[in-house]
């Protein structure tokens, strides 16, 4: 008998074969995404951890030993390499910082034992004054020469014309001295031995001056703004603030920066860089900050934070730019604090004991410092002092304004002007953008996929399914265009309309259902089932047709002829591009999504379920809500996860749509800022590596996180609703 060959063997074989590499591939390509985020995400750790590191000084960067005596100040170039001592013989002497002993180069300003006083601000002016007030503005200057030897170090002293201004007074001793030194001019502070103050400066080509009526029985700090236009004078811990008035300066007020606690008596003050805040020394170590506020009208000096330090503190040497400060105390330690962020940049040992002096280069690279006769620079990489958590997530008191806010400003005007990095409105605004598009893209696209599986025909279905996925090949950036440049006008002219189609929509549908429910049966009949939908199309049309069409009646009726006005008398704010755009404009995007995953759950539910239950005599209604959405219910869960997601990640349409405004306001009529727009518009604009361009890879990887989580959560949810109707 012969024997029968079979294939089946080798059919099977070949079919495990391809099997085996589908699901090698198909593990492959999934491995391979998973390494892609956690790659993603570890680039992006990798560039924002760098923001919530301490700063660091390398000492002994450079170093020399002078000669100059009696040193009052001093200074370092931006490389570290030369710096300038002021002796009180009125020399400026600079050095070349090699460690090799040598001669500097002198350049007299002004003898007779001066006094000192400094402009304190990147400027680098400074001032010195003999006691009978003669008074020299100058400012060192570093230069190189560049010849066929090579580089030659070739410094100068530049100084100011003063034309006569100065602070003699016949038969007065000087005491102390400030000046201010800009643009528009010198002004002059004088302190003198009888106690009283004097102030003179140049206006319009002749000299101005201005004497306190009340001596001063003992002043120990006169501090004059770069600008010239406030005085502050301090005697003890008692602050009289001076501001300037066209040709006088008057008294706005008295201050007791100890608040009447004797621990806390003031030793020092400083102004902070930009000079809106003083920094006050008091003798038990603390350390506030004081700067101005607006209040009822007027400006008032307020305390706003304090730094617990030690009581063994030296001095303090403001920041030359930022609002930050390096504290020395007596054992050689050194801190850094940055005020805004209130945060400890740095904590080192860097000396033996406290130097006499200390300077900072304009780049805030170089650290001078003297100790004796020996100048020693150290290097300080300080990037991100601005950067903590608090100042990140909490509300923070910057410079002249009225209270702690969250602020997201990066760029500024002014030179003064302090990078605001709150991430908490760009957040809030992403939050809010997607709120809003999918309180009204969930409704729609929901009910719709409902509609479309269960009850619309299948020839409809076959027309309206591809149509409605075919919206989400549009690109979003034609999306952001026409809502932005056309969407957002048609509702400011008729926002009374769209107002109130909100309500008159579902009401139409509702009405137009039960006026249908109500004709007679053979009427009914004649429209086939699954396309009683394309009824309501012209209702619709017509409805918002009218609306649009009596705007100006309902505006003239409801709102007593301008509805802008009555929302600005109850205090709501109107934008043209506000949340309201943005929600139907992302909405219109995010429908797609969703209505086709959650279209495709219902339509998926096996037949024989609803039929089951139908035979069992519930109502169409009934099997609908009971078994198909039971069943269905964990694909529409992840379409509205999906979706949400989306949203949250979209672009182009909040850049477009919304006045991108970070403000912190729930408004559906007002803008908001969204971490992806401010990604895209300020990427191009930040400088590599600096704390604005981390901040901004921390935003995407904000994003990257809650979207993580997002499906996370979603496909945990979809589990759990699957385990539990899977019985169905």
């Amino acid at each position: 008998m012969a024997k029968a060959e079979f294939s089946l063997k080798e059919r099977d074989r070949k079919r495990l074969i391809k099997d085996r590499l589908v699901r090698l591939a198909v593990t492959c390509g999934g491995v391979g995404v998973l390494a892609a985020l956690v790659l993603i995400f570890i680039y992006l750790a990798m560039v924002v951890l760098p923001l919530f590191s301490d700063a660091k000084i390398e000492t002994g960067f450079a170093n020399q030993t002078i000669s100059t005596s009696s040193p009052m100040a001093i200074g370092v170039d931006e490389y570290g390499q030369h710096a300038y001592v002021l002796s009180k013989e009125g020399k400026v002497d600079f050095w070349t910082l090699n460690g090799k002993s040598q001669s500097p180069l002198s350049f007299p300003v002004q003898a007779n034992s001066p006094l000192l006083a400094s402009t304190g601000d990147i400027s680098g002016w400074l001032a010195i004054a003999s006691e009978k007030g003669r008074v020299s503005v100058f400012r060192p200057i570093f230069t190189s020469l560049v010849s066929k030897e090579g580089r030659s170090f070739a410094p100068s002293v530049e100084l100011a014309t003063l034309n006569n201004l100065n602070l003699n007074e016949s038969g007065r001793v000087l005491q102390s001295f400030d000046f201010a030194h800009n643009s528009e001019g010198t002004t002059l502070a004088g302190y003198y031995q009888d106690g009283g103050v004097l102030v003179r400066w140049e206006q319009s080509g002749s000299i101005q001056e201005y004497r306190f009526a009340l001596p001063f029985n003992q002043l120990d700090q006169i501090i004059l703004t770069p600008d010239g236009k406030q005085l502050f004078l301090r005697t003890g811990s008692e602050l009289v603030v001076a501001q300037k008035q066209h040709d006088r300066f008057s008294v706005r007020e008295v201050v007791d920066l100890s608040a009447g606690a004797e621990k806390h008596a003031v030793t020092d003050i400083k102004l902070l860089s930009g000079a809106y805040s003083l920094l006050v020394t008091h003798q038990d170590g603390l350390v506030s900050q004081w700067f101005d506020v607006l209040k009822d009208g007027a400006r008032e000096l307020t305390h706003i934070r304090e730094f617990k330090l030690a009581s063994e503190l030296r001095f303090l040497l403001p920041d030359t730019y930022r609002k930050g400060f390096y504290s020395f105390y007596t054992n050689g330690t050194l801190q850094s604090h940055y005020t805004t962020s209130e945060k400890l940049v740095m904590f080192e040992r860097a000396y033996d004991k406290a130097p006499s002096l200390a300077a900072m280069s304009n780049n805030e690279r170089f650290l001078i410092s003297l100790s004796g006769q020996r100048l020693d620079v150290a290097e300080v990489d300080n990037d991100y002092p601005e950067i903590s958590l608090s100042s990140l997530w909490q509300k923070v008191w910057y410079e002249s304004y009225p209270e702690p806010a969250y602020v997201w400003q990066t760029t500024s005007a002014s030179d003064e002007f302090e990078a605001k990095f709150s991430l908490v409105p760009i957040a809030f605004g992403t939050l809010k953008a997607a709120a809003f598009a999918m309180l009204f893209a969930i409704p729609i696209a929901v009910l719709g996929a409902i509609y479309t599986a269960y009850f619309m025909s299948p020839r409809m279905r076959r027309v309206v399914k591809p149509s409605i996925e075919l919206m989400e090949a549009l690109p979003t950036v034609i999306i952001g265009f026409l809502a932005g440049l056309w969407f957002a006008p048609i509702v400011e002219t008729h926002l009374p309309a769209v107002v109130s189609l909100m309500l008159l929509l579902p009401v139409t549908i509702l009405v137009t259902g039960a006026l249908w429910h109500a004709l007679p049966r053979k009427w009914l009949t004649r429209v086939a089932n699954g396309y009683h939908g394309l009824i309501l199309m012209p209702v619709l049309v017509g409805v918002v047709t009218l609306a649009m069409m009596y705007s100006g009646v309902i505006e003239a009726w409801l709102f007593g002829g301008d509805i802008r006005i009555f929302l600005a008398e109850h205090g709501i704010d109107y934008d043209q591009r506000n949340a309201l755009v943005v929600g139907f404009a992302m909405g219109f995007a995010v429908i797609p999504t969703i209505f086709t995953i959650a279209e495709d759950a219902i339509f998926s539910v096996p037949k024989h379920l609803s039929d089951g239950s139908l035979a069992l005599g519930a109502t169409p209604w009934q099997t609908l809500i009971y078994v198909v959405l039971l069943t269905a219910s964990p694909g529409i869960f992840s379409a509205i996860m999906m979706g949400l997601g989306r949203a949250v990640g979209e672009t182009m349409i909040v850049l477009m749509a919304t006045g991108n405004t970070p403000i912190l306001d729930w408004n559906i009529l007002e803008g908001m800022r969204t971490l992806s727009a401010t990604i895209a518009v300020e990427m191009p604009e930040s400088e590599v590596g600096s704390s604005h361009y981390r901040l901004l890879f921390l935003a995407a990887l904000l994003l990257l996180v809650f979207t993580f989580l997002v499906n996370s959560v979603a496909e945990w949810v979809r589990q759990r609703l699957r385990d539990r109707y899977r019985a169905l």
